[in-house]
């Protein structure tokens, strides 16, 4: 089979699939909608780009009709496109099919709740495309509020791989910060409005008032770093937080490891695959309410939750967790969550199942 796997740019997840999918007998092609920098591609992969644009065309029919001609060129016998607001709609305006759609969460969860473009967009995808794709039931509630057929639906979470993400390792991060005594929160989520990075400082400047041997690590880049720095540095929290970049892949075990508990205040998440890399690494969670992650967190097994956007229950969560002496069973749940559902290995084949079904609708 020949597929062209159509993204908006090079993510480490675009790399996770396809390097999956690379070493299937499919022949994959990638496309991608943003970005221009040379990308080393995972063995067999082919890199196809757009042509040069139409004179006398808007960018949207331009982009519509460069994936005309491509595929036209190429000829797949499948398109797997997402997110569905983006790629997906690009490949639905061009006619073709079969189509996977492939939501990433936020863009149906949330962009099509608070934009009426993002809306439109999402709404014409899901009315042309053959196959869904999503990594959770909130995100499969919401196609089929939107007139997905559920037998047309695959659901998978993205999962992580078990054996480079696991509670066996060093913390080094603590000794790095001479953080050994304190009891540290993490959060690694970017540093946008939707992930609610702002709701962890001002609820960490309210806990730790309260249990002073709590020490916070951010680490994260995006257009709010400086915003949020001020507003650290406005509640005289300076010597208790750490801001770092993002860790890199290898040495990411390690960050979570030297954390007693995993932050996230995110105001929208299909299955985040930070929470899940956390969890497998047996560390606990404290995350927001929304449904996404209500799938994964049981409280008081293997996390806790708190009202999303309420800065003042996620420091009384903030302050619960920092006062459980024992955490090591809430650590083991932790780990066995993530083997039992977020098995990259095991979970990767509901993707060929979704395009040999693709595969089926069209020939029907």
């Amino acid at each position: 089979m020949k597929v062209l796997y159509f993204s908006r740019g090079y993510s480490p997840h675009d790399k996770r699939f396809l390097t999956a999918l690379s070493r299937t007998d499919h022949e994959i092609h990638f496309l991608r909608l943003e970005g221009n920098q040379a990308v080393q591609l995972p063995a067999r992969v082919h890199e196809m780009h757009f042509l040069d644009t139409p004179r006398g065309l808007n960018k949207s029919r331009a982009l519509v009709k460069h994936f005309q001609d491509l595929v036209k060129v190429l000829k797949p016998d499948l398109v797997h496109a997402g997110p569905v607001h983006g790629p997906a709609y690009i490949a639905a305006r061009a006619g073709f099919h079969p189509l996977v759609s492939m939501s990433w969460g936020s863009d149906i969860l949330y962009d099509a709740s608070h934009s009426i473009k993002a809306k439109l967009k999402c709404q014409y995808t899901l009315n042309h495309t053959d196959i869904f794709v999503g990594d959770c039931q909130a995100v499969a509630d919401r196609a089929i509020s939107m007139g997905v057929p559920q037998e047309h639906i695959f659901l998978f979470p993205w999962g992580v791989d078990l054996q480079h993400f696991t509670p066996d390792g060093g913390s080094s991060w603590r000794e790095k910060l001479g953080w050994q005594k304190n009891f540290i929160f993490l959060s690694n989520r970017s540093f946008e409005e939707i992930y609610g990075v702002d709701v962890i400082i001002r609820a960490f400047g309210l806990a730790i008032k309260r249990r002073p041997e709590m020490r916070l690590l951010l680490l994260g880049r995006g257009s709010l770093e400086s915003r949020l720095r001020e507003l650290m540095d406005s509640l005289g929290l300076s010597e208790f937080v750490h801001f770092a970049d993002f860790a890199s892949f290898e040495g990411l075990p390690e960050v979570y490891r030297s954390a007693d508990v995993y932050l996230s205040a995110s105001h929208s998440d299909g299955s985040s695959v930070s929470l899940m890399e956390a969890l497998a690494c047996g560390t606990p969670a404290l995350v927001s309410n929304i449904a996404g992650n209500l799938e994964w967190i049981e409280v008081c097994k293997n996390g806790w939750t708190f009202k999303d956007n309420d800065c003042h229950d996620l420091a009384e969560k903030m302050c619960a967790a920092c006062e459980k002496k024992n955490l090591e069973s809430m650590r083991k749940a932790a780990r066995i969550t993530a083997e039992k559902r977020a098995n990259w290995a095991m979970n990767f084949p509901v993707l060929l199942q979704a395009y040999q079904a693709a595969l089926d609708t069209k020939r029907k």
